[in-house]
Formats: structure tokens, C-alpha cells, sequence
């Protein structure tokens, strides 16, 4: 399945996206991107990121705003959360629901990925369930002093 993806992502093809959009993908393709979600919360993280290496997008988000990062972060899958950074994740993105990855390592509790988000640039102030908010409700002190530590 990942050749084809790589067919659909070969700039050789020279596929110009229609008016007004992006270029349409086929169902196969479709449910390829959507095994990506699958790969992160199971933790494979070695096929995760081969497939980020060969050109599967590091910030691919699903339909509810949940990047890859996201989601192997909620999952408490950290070695995977660092080499989706090493690729150049994106800290900051915020889902649907106001969470971005640091929220979640904070909700989860998870000092590693917490210390390795705010390292790559994460604003725990960032989403309507920021780290900070969700330290604040769930009394989590020990990481409120982590952010803090790091936010000065």
C-alpha cells in the first residue's frame, strides 16, 4: 500500500491540484492516510515513521483535527512523539477540540514528552485546553511546576 501512496505523491507525475483544491485522492489513498491514525495510537512507531520518511505528511491531521503527534502523544508513546519532532512535527497545532499534544502529555501525566514538547517550542498557553488549563482542572501539580519551570 505505501507505493501507492508513493505514486500519488511522485512531484514526476506532474498532478496539477482541480480550481480551487486540493488534488482528489482515491479511496485506497484515503484509507491508506487513514491507517497513519492507526500506526500512532498503536505505538508502531518504527512503520509510523518510515512512512513519515517516505513522504507521508509529519503533520497529516484526521477529521477531527488530531495530528500524528497528537494522538502518539495522548497514547503515551513518547520515543514515537520525539522522532515525529525529529521530522519537524508541529507543537502547536490544536484539534477540534482545543487540544494540542502538550495538553494531552500533560493530561497524561507523561513528564518526558511534556519536557520534550515544551524543548521543540510547545506554548502550554496555546488551545481552549491548554496545558496549563488542564494541569489547573485536574490538579496536576507536579506538572504545573514542569510548565512553569520552563516558562519561567
Amino acid at each position: 500500500m505505501s507505493q501507492d501512496f508513493q505514486h500519488a505523491a511522485d512531484p514526476s507525475e506532474n498532478q496539477h491540484p482541480p480550481a480551487g483544491g486540493a488534488p482528489e485522492l482515491t479511496e485506497e489513498q484515503m484509507e491508506f492516510l487513514a491507517s497513519m491514525f492507526g500506526l500512532a495510537r498503536a505505538g508502531k512507531t518504527e512503520e509510523l515513521l518510515d512512512l513519515v520518511d517516505r513522504g507521508v505528511p509529519v503533520n497529516l491531521s484526521n477529521e477531527k483535527g488530531d495530528t500524528l503527534l497528537i494522538l502518539s502523544v495522548y497514547n503515551d508513546h513518547t520515543e514515537q512523539a520525539q522522532g515525529l519532532l525529529a521530522r519537524g512535527a508541529d507543537v502547536d497545532r490544536v484539534n477540534d477540540q482545543g487540544q494540542t499534544a502538550l495538553g494531552c502529555a500533560v493530561f497524561r501525566q507523561n513528564e518526558v514528552a511534556t519536557k520534550a514538547l515544551l524543548a521543540a517550542g510547545a506554548d502550554p498557553r496555546l488551545g481552549r485546553q491548554s496545558a496549563y488549563a488542564v494541569a489547573e482542572i485536574f490538579g496536576l501539580d507536579a506538572m504545573r511546576a514542569i510548565l512553569d519551570a520552563h516558562t519561567g
